[in-house]
């Protein structure tokens, strides 16, 4: 029995990391929207056998970021336009509603941790680093839910994501002037230790609408890579 179980452990730790570093990669954009994908070719690269990739395809199109077309083939999918607009839009409802939390209080541990990113994207700006921007730019958030005692929630928020997510990504890929991005982040952080729920939560929702701004511009920039 040890050894069965030994051999789903193991088969069960195959399949999460090829999961985990097939999303990465279609998030990322290192596998661009429409890119054709083979379980074949995967199993070749990962060196493992085709049932875990098979698996992960199968996960990964359940959360909407592969398309399985039956005799044509597996793809990546496309991003989808209202589902990008569907999740800004509870972002931003939960979100200013969180700094609203914040302003009034917030731990010290939280607060330095907010700092630290923001010095840290900063950073940034001096060797840009697409994919560490946009990992800064997710913790920043995340930490505000944490410090509110939210972290269920932006967990929640995570779920709907993933096509927002890859259009976030490509923003920030195909433009490196972060600064304003950083400039809105570093104003929240000011208006929570001044406990100015009004001014907080206006700067969260101009800094989620840049969303619709962005969105735009970039199907306009990258057609093949959005769903018409």
């Amino acid at each position: 029995m040890n050894g069965l179980s030994s051999k789903n452990k193991q088969a069960s730790s195959t399949r999460d990391i090829v999961y985990a570093t097939l999303k990465q990669l279609i998030l990322s954009l290192k596998l661009p929207p429409g890119t054709a994908i083979s379980e074949k070719e995967i199993s070749l690269e990962f060196q493992v056998s085709r049932t875990p990739v098979r698996e992960s395809f199968v996960r990964l199109a359940q959360e909407g970021l592969l398309e399985v077309y039956p005799q044509r083939g597996t793809y990546v999918s496309l991003i989808q336009v209202d589902l990008v607009e569907e999740a800004r839009f509870m972002r931003e409802q939960l979100e200013r509603a969180v700094i609203r939390l914040a302003c009034e209080h917030f731990p010290d541990q939280e607060m330095i941790l907010l700092e630290q990113n923001l010095a840290q994207q900063q950073a940034c700006l001096l060797q840009p680093d697409d994919e560490r921007m946009f990992q800064l730019d997710e913790e920043f958030h995340s930490t505000l839910f944490a410090g509110c005692n939210k972290s269920k929630t932006w967990t929640v928020i995570q779920q709907m994501n993933v096509h927002l997510n890859r259009s976030r990504m490509l923003r920030l890929s195909s433009d490196h002037q972060w600064n304003h991005l950083i400039e809105q982040h570093r104003s929240m952080v000011e208006a929570i230790q001044q406990h100015d729920a009004q001014t907080a939560e206006r700067i969260m929702q101009e800094h989620l609408h840049l969303t619709v701004t962005d969105l735009a511009i970039l199907q306009d920039t990258y057609p093949s890579y959005f769903q018409q």
